[in-house]
Order: C-alpha cells, then structure tokens, then sequence
C-alpha cells in the first residue's frame, strides 16, 4: 500500500507539474521580447512550485527536518534563479541594438545650428529655379545638402519631400530609375539595380565625384585589429567560422550583413567577387547602417560580431566608441591611405542621373567637380577625386 501511495503522490506531482509549466509556458509568451532577464525568474518560480507540492503531497512539512529542508531549498532556489536574472538584465542594459539610426536633421541646408560645411567664398554657380531633385546615400546627405547650401537659393527642404532628400542607396535608385528625382549621390549599383534600369529603358551615367574607404570593424572588446582580404572573403563565404582561424579566441564568428541593393551589402558584394556570400541568418542581416553599428557594439555581441559600413559614417556620423575599425592587409582605413591607395578597399561613390531634362543638371555636376565642389567633399569628411 504504502508504494501505491508514493506512485499516486508522484503522478500527482507530475501532472501538476504539467499543468504548471503549460500555464507558465502561455504566460511567458506575454512578455515583451527585450525582457529576456524574466525567463530566469519564470524558471526559479516552476521549481519552487513543484518543491513546494514534492513537500505537500509526501506531507514533509510536518517534520522540523523537514520545514528546514524546505527552507534551505526555496533559499538556494531564489539565489540561483536572481543571480542569473540579475546578468541577464545586466548585459541587456548594456546593449544598443536597433534604431538608433543618424538624425540627417542636423545636416539639413540653411538650417540654424547645420553641420552641412560652407564655403568661404559665394559659390560660383547659383540656381534660383528648376533645381535639380536630390536623392542619395545616408551616408552621403551630409555632403550633397553642402552642395545644396552653396549652390541653392535659401529655403527650407524637408529631409524626405523637397528638392533635398534622402531615402537611402536603394530607394534612391528606385527614385532615379522611376524618374522620381533627376540626380542621386551613391555608391555604384547592385547588378539588379542595373538590370532595373535597363528594364525601364534608362542607361545610369555615374560621375565619380569622390573616394572612401569600405572598412570592417568589430567589438572594441576584441582583440582582433586586422583581417587579410582572404580572410574577409572566408568570414563571409562561410568558410572562416571561429576567431581563433584569425588570431582572436575561440569564439564563433557572428558576421552581419546588410539588405540586399543597400550600398554598403553592393560593396561586399563586389569585394567578395566569385566567391560566393553565405546565407546569413535572418536575424543576421541588420536593416539601417546604424542599426549593424548598434549590433556589432552590443555587449552580448563583443565577443564574436563583425561588420561593415564606410569610413566617414562610422568615424564621423556616428561616432560609436564600442566600436573598433579593422586594418586590411595591415593598413588602417583613414583619409591618407585612401587617397594614397594603400588601404585596399577604397571605392569611388558617385552622381547618377538616368537621363532626365533638368537643364541644370550637367551644370550641377560640372561644379560639383570644380574646385569649389570638391573642397565641400574634403571640408565633409570624404576624398576628393582629384
């Protein structure tokens, strides 16, 4: 009898126990993702619960012994579950992840306060009408709302609806492409962007009108400081899966890429060449530019994420000190080893038109590459093409 009635305490347990943790399971779902730290203290709870009926239903409490035991164990319980509650929390809180993107408000033209260089001279072109619509890279709005400030007539343009814009590299293409706007600063196009154009009728004429640097860069926290361009190409091919392949520690390689047709996702593509870009996991492919920052410089992420982007945006533009930019091939990415060509991923950005009847625009551009143009993408911060 007395074994009868230990099975029958111990099915009681269990099925209590069941009931718990389905009710527990629903209930977790109602916490918002970013309260990960919560799951510990979802745990701690289950096994107090189940300590608590393996105490009544064996009738426990009704020896000292027991009732110290109980105590005993609902303390280490406790501990165990806060303590890791407490780290969760704590590596959440130092995190920075998601849409802590630039505020290009700050580089709006003619505004009180810009950023947008100057000349310190009037500019020798001026436009009063028919301006030409301006579209383009994130990273690039500080340089050609410059472009707008010196050559413009004073007036306010609204950051997504004026004759100074910007939308980001592939809805700026979109823009062109579908004669939206008539010129766009960017990186070069993707093949599908080309294909697109094509598709509509509309041959892409690229100006080079400066030079930067494509760079990489991981947590501040890890050691690594330079990557060869093999070593790039086998992090993102997939071949290269450990820190330790590379110098650093053994830890996995958590490599973030950008959506496809963004400016800085074209550029790996073109470094990678023929060598094929691994499927990264959903999860691994960061929307916003300042969004693959943010990850990258997340404490969770110190010991294995890598990343790309440009210089100026990184160095300049957002200023993320969590951060650290790799040498390649032993050469670190500044303004003297791009125009010197040392730094082996320098790339020419661009003014694309797609055929439009603006009748300034060849004006535009042309003094865009004067002397005068090309001091405004030094004063910015980028290379000139000179």
């Amino acid at each position: 009898m007395k074994i009868l009635s230990v099975i029958g305490n111990i099915a009681v347990i269990i099925i209590l126990a069941f009931i718990l943790a389905f009710a527990m399971l629903i209930g977790s779902f109602l916490f918002i993702p970013w309260m990960m730290y919560i799951i510990p203290l979802i745990i701690a709870l289950y096994v107090f619960l189940v300590y608590l009926l393996t105490f009544k239903v064996f009738g426990w409490f009704r020896h000292v012994s027991g009732k110290k035991a109980f105590y005993g164990g609902t303390a280490v319980i406790a501990v165990v579950g806060l303590s890791f509650a407490m780290s969760d929390w704590y590596k959440q809180s130092l995190d920075r992840v998601g849409d802590a993107e630039v505020d290009l408000h700050q580089y709006m033209p003619f505004e009180e306060g810009t950023k947008a260089v100057k000349l310190d001279e009037p500019a020798t072109l001026a436009l009063e009408a028919d301006l030409p619509i301006l579209d383009g890279a994130t990273a690039l709005y500080p340089m050609y709302a410059a472009f707008a400030q010196a050559v413009y007539p004073e007036n306010a343009y609204p950051l997504y609806d004026s004759e100074v814009m910007s939308n980001m590299t592939h809805v700026a293409y979109e823009n062109l492409i579908n004669g939206e706007v008539d010129l766009i600063f960017v990186a070069g196009p993707s093949e599908d962007q080309v294909a697109a154009a094509k598709r509509a009728g509309k041959e892409l004429k690229l100006t080079p009108i400066g030079k930067e640097a494509f760079v990489f860069f991981v947590n501040s926290k890890n050691k690594v400081e330079n990557l060869t361009m093999d070593e790039i190409r086998g992090i993102y091919s997939g071949e290269l899966t450990n820190w330790k392949e590379v110098g650093g520690k053994n830890k996995a390689i958590r490599a973030f890429q950008r959506p496809q047709d963004s400016g800085s996702q074209t550029a790996l593509q073109k470094l990678m060449g023929d060598v094929p870009i691994m499927d990264p996991p959903v999860d691994n492919v960061i929307d916003l530019m300042g969004g693959i920052i943010d990850q990258v410089s997340a404490y969770t992420n110190y010991n294995n994420a890598i990343g790309f982007t440009f210089r100026f945006y990184s160095t300049e533009m957002v200023q993320n000190d969590k951060i650290r930019l790799l040498a390649v091939n032993g050469v670190e990415p500044t303004k003297e080893t791009i125009r010197s060509g040392d730094y082996p991923i320098t790339s020419e950005f661009y003014a694309v038109t797609a055929g439009s009847d603006n009748p300034h625009i060849d004006a535009f551009i042309e003094w865009v590459l004067s002397e005068q143009g090309q001091e405004i993408v030094e004063k910015t911060g980028y290379v000139s093409i000179q």
